[in-house]
């Protein structure tokens, strides 16, 4: 009997993920582990749609970031299956900050600035810390200033495209705003 092409069934369990179908995604990857147990998009698939049918957005969002960094570094499925497994650690440890600030309540759809600032601190690792933070919850900015803060902490990081995302995303927002303005020259400068 002939194996069923690897590419053929990768194609149609993407297909199937990204339009939401996560139950029929998960069988062809089933399917697609059957055949090549070892093949690392197959494994992190099954992961993914464990996620979607739990949350829809969050696993979009990863299954996104994946296909990004599949093109950009060659250990991606390593990188991918560290995120994953870090995931369930993460959101308990963001739950523990919320559960523990007087303000959470104000926060349930995220975390504040300075509990995102505190989860880093608490991780070490600013750019791990800041992946697990933006694909489990949101950091919710009070103000102006907390904005200021956010966007020069992702300048002092080294997260150049991400402080231009947001800059460009929110910075309308504050009209001519000289401060503003500033984070841009600083982004340019820096860049």
């Amino acid at each position: 009997m002939a194996k069923i092409s690897l590419h053929t069934l990768l194609n149609r369990a993407e297909e199937q993920f990204t339009s939401g179908k996560y139950e029929s995604a998960l069988t062809t990857y089933g399917l697609l582990l059957k055949e090549y147990p070892t093949d690392s998009d197959a494994q992190i698939g099954v992961i993914l749609c464990d996620i979607g049918m739990e949350s829809t957005e969050e696993a979009q969002a990863l299954y996104d970031y994946y296909q990004i960094i599949k093109k950009e570094q060659e250990n991606a499925n390593e990188v991918m299956a560290k995120l994953l497994s870090t995931l369930d650690t993460t959101k308990e440890q963001i739950n523990e900050l919320l559960s523990s600030n007087t303000e959470s309540i104000e926060y349930k759809d995220g975390i504040s600035y300075q509990d995102f600032i505190n989860f880093i601190d608490k991780r070490g690792d600013f750019k791990q810390a800041f992946e697990d933070v933006m694909f489990s919850t949101r950091v919710m900015l009070k103000n102006k200033e907390e904005y200021i803060l956010f966007i020069n902490t992702l300048l002092n990081r080294g997260q150049y495209e991400l402080a231009l995302q947001f800059l460009d995303g929110s910075g309308s927002s504050f009209g001519q705003d000289q401060e503003i303005y500033a984070l841009y020259k600083k982004l340019k400068k820096e860049k």
